[in-house]
């Protein structure tokens, strides 16, 4: 019996995050999630059970409809649910190029290695900054990308003391992205350009164009 997930929203828009930003690319967000993120913008899709239910031919069918090869797999937290799997060997084998944002919590040893994996190390602001799965940093491809959403000083600190301890040297991005509208964009860049960090300041360009308007 084939997998279902449960689908959030699937939608086409312009990718706003990671170095892929201004990309047109289509979204597949899952629903349910581990974590409540102090700051999370996208509470509708933390329960699991308020998803519609797909199969990955459904899905597969859907995403079809749109004029893009670039796909990103969010949440919610996408790896929680077993069909992602499935999902993600049925798109690279259709020839997609596939994003998938994770909140770093669960083992990406699974994950097929073409797949650009955008890992989330949560900061203290969002609650959870015990929660990144450490055996991850080894699964990290130079294609792959981490992300730090940044609330305050204390995040920004915590940010720079785990690229020091644990990403020096990597290949893969590191993005700095102000949480709104705790954060001031402005502030941010200053502090990174005080201290000369190697990494890349992302805000939010769908929200930009867009506001908060859901699912564009």
């Amino acid at each position: 019996m084939e997998q279902l997930l449960a689908v959030s929203e699937i939608f086409f828009s312009i990718q706003g995050e990671s170095t892929y930003g201004g990309r047109p690319c289509i979204f597949i967000r899952l629903a349910g999630c581990n974590l409540r993120c102090d700051w999370c913008d996208t509470e509708y899709a933390q329960e699991g059970d308020r998803g519609r239910e797909s199969s990955v031919d459904e899905i597969v069918a859907t995403i079809g409809a749109y004029p893009c090869n670039l796909v990103e797999i969010t949440g919610g937290e996408p790896l929680l649910q077993e069909g992602t799997l499935p999902l993600l060997k049925r798109l690279l084998a259709k020839g997609y190029q596939l994003l998938m944002e994770t909140n770093g919590t669960i083992d990406l040893r699974p994950v097929d290695r073409r797949v650009t994996k955008v890992v989330d190390v949560k900061c203290p602001s969002s609650g959870h900054a015990d929660a990144f799965h450490m055996e991850n940093l080894s699964c990290l491809t130079s294609r792959d990308e981490v992300k730090f959403v940044i609330a305050n000083r204390e995040d920004y600190d915590f940010a720079g003391d785990f690229l020091k301890r644990h990403l020096a040297g990597t290949t893969s991005p590191v993005l700095f992205s102000p949480a709104s509208p705790e954060m001031e964009p402005q502030d941010l860049a200053q502090w990174i350009l005080d201290d000369g960090l190697p990494v890349r300041l992302q805000l939010q360009l769908h929200r930009l164009i867009w506001g908060k308007a859901r699912g564009v």
